[in-house]
């Protein structure tokens, strides 16, 4: 597997977690707990963001990854 391909890989990860933790705080009932998701999502949305950012610029390296 690439680097490219594991790149995107964990991407797709961390958006899925990233819906959990959403969906958690919506559906929570203890005040606490939902604050505590949204934190944790709002910090998973961060590393997605730069994950993104990465991997424009490995594909833009490596114009072959991209796509993928």
């Amino acid at each position: 597997m690439t680097v490219s391909a594991q790149a995107k890989q964990t991407l797709a990860s961390l958006k899925g977690i990233r819906a959990t933790l959403d969906m958690f705080a919506l559906h929570g009932e203890n005040g606490e707990a939902k604050t505590v998701y949204r934190r944790n999502s709002e910090r998973v949305g961060q590393v997605i963001d730069d994950l993104e950012q990465r991997i424009s610029v490995l594909e833009f390296a490596e114009p072959q990854y991209k796509g993928f």
